[in-house]
């Protein structure tokens, strides 16, 4: 009698459980692009009541609301509210900072700020419009997904793709950032004339194993979805977290930005930034990313005759910049732990006069750079607007960003 066949949806599952697939591509994408996952859960997901509007607080993708600013833009680090005073979790606690494009035609991306006090009880969200990146900035994230659990702290990174349910534990007040792509997934960058090995290896990547729970909810369990830009909320009497086996490569993963290997100039001169490149979420265009998330870690200075620190830059793409620790090389007292700033395009950056003085006149010894620090960067090939929040309502946009360039002085010596 020949041995049954290994396969995904058997008539009747092992343990009677319910097969059900997760596709993040379409079906006829190439084989290396093909994303999906089998899982096998207690109850299928489809078991719940009809969704309803939820209020999305400061959640949006309208980026119309207030009227372009090309400035150089810096924010204070955002405030966490006192829990007594105003319990928000994660959902709750998401504020849209800048994007472009939007969810209903797959293109396009969005940074959100997230502050919250408070674990997510009995609640989920999932994402039907894209993929969200989270850096945390200060606390540590429980995660718990379909495909099990996830523990994320400053100084790593996580990722969840579209359509899987999470919710989020937290361990007093929390801080951090999360860049959002609609229509692609990230991926490693090409290495190129790199070769084989360098900056984040594959191996790094950590994928959480199976964990469930059997669990009843009277009360209601609330199943969240991020659709069209908008929230939902639907009801259901049990745990989401019900899936006892998984397998596929569509997953929730992590990764610990200390185990990039940094690449950088051992003679004259920088090479451009983008061989800092964690992940990138790549367009239809080759070579041009939707975005790019790029770190700035600790690593060896030692290129001759070179000006070390950024140089001054107008470009083509947009900057938006985070500080998870430490202080930032070219801006080491208004850019703080928990602020940003965003360099809009062709909108010219660079150093400010503190660091310009200093560096010109410094001795060019092999240094450490940036020890103690980790800042990152989301670069886009799209024009991002910032919201009315970013601006207004969040009250941390720093004013004053443009006067740390206005000590610059001629030095020309015809």
């Amino acid at each position: 009698c020949p041995s049954p066949p290994i396969q995904n949806n058997p008539q009747v599952c092992p343990y009677g459980l319910y097969a059900e697939q997760l596709s993040g591509s379409a079906f006829t994408c190439p084989r290396p692009t093909n994303k999906r996952s089998w899982l096998y859960r207690i109850l299928p997901s489809v078991c719940h009541k009809p969704f309803k509007p939820l209020e999305e607080g400061h959640l949006t993708h309208n980026w119309d609301e207030v009227a372009p600013d090309p400035n150089q833009l810096r924010w204070k680090p955002f405030e966490i509210p006192k829990a007594p005073q105003n319990k928000l979790d994660f959902v709750s606690g998401l504020h849209t900072l800048c994007g472009a494009g939007e969810p209903r035609g797959r293109n396009g991306i969005a940074v959100h700020i997230f502050v919250c006090n408070t674990s997510m009880l009995n609640r989920c969200l999932y994402n039907s419009d894209g993929d969200f990146l989270i850096v945390p900035q200060q606390g540590k994230l429980l995660i718990t997904t379909e495909f099990g659990k996830m523990l994320v702290e400053p100084n790593e990174i996580c990722v969840i793709q579209q359509g899987m349910r999470f919710s989020v534990e937290v361990f007093g007040e929390t801080r951090g950032y999360i860049l959002e792509v609609y229509g692609a997934h990230f991926e490693l960058p090409d290495l190129g004339p790199i070769g084989a090995n360098g900056l984040a290896n594959p191996r790094d990547f950590l994928v959480p194993v199976a964990w469930y729970e059997d669990r009843q909810v009277p009360g209601g369990y609330t199943v969240i979805s991020k659709y069209q830009g908008k929230l939902f909320a639907a009801q259901q009497d049990f745990s989401p977290f019900n899936v006892v086996a998984w397998h596929g490569n569509y997953t929730p993963y992590k990764y610990h930005l200390e185990k990039f290997m940094v690449i950088n100039s051992v003679a004259f001169d920088h090479a451009d930034p983008s061989i800092f490149t964690v992940l990138t979420a790549k367009s239809t265009r080759p070579g041009v990313a939707l975005a790019d998330f790029v770190i700035f870690p600790p690593r060896w200075g030692v290129a001759n005759n070179t000006f070390r620190p950024p140089y001054y830059h107008r470009n083509c793409m947009s900057e938006f910049m985070g500080l998870i620790k430490g202080h930032y090389e070219a801006k080491e007292e208004g850019f703080q732990p928990g602020g940003a700033s965003l360099h809009s395009m062709m909108t010219p950056h660079g150093p400010d006069a503190d660091c310009f003085e200093k560096a010109s006149k410094a001795k060019l010894e092999p240094e450490r750079v940036a020890e103690g620090t980790m800042a990152f960067m989301f670069e886009s090939s799209l024009s991002l607007a910032v919201t009315k929040w970013g601006l207004q309502t969040s009250n941390r946009l720093d004013k004053n960003y443009y006067k740390c360039w206005e000590p610059l002085k001629s030095h020309f010596n015809p």
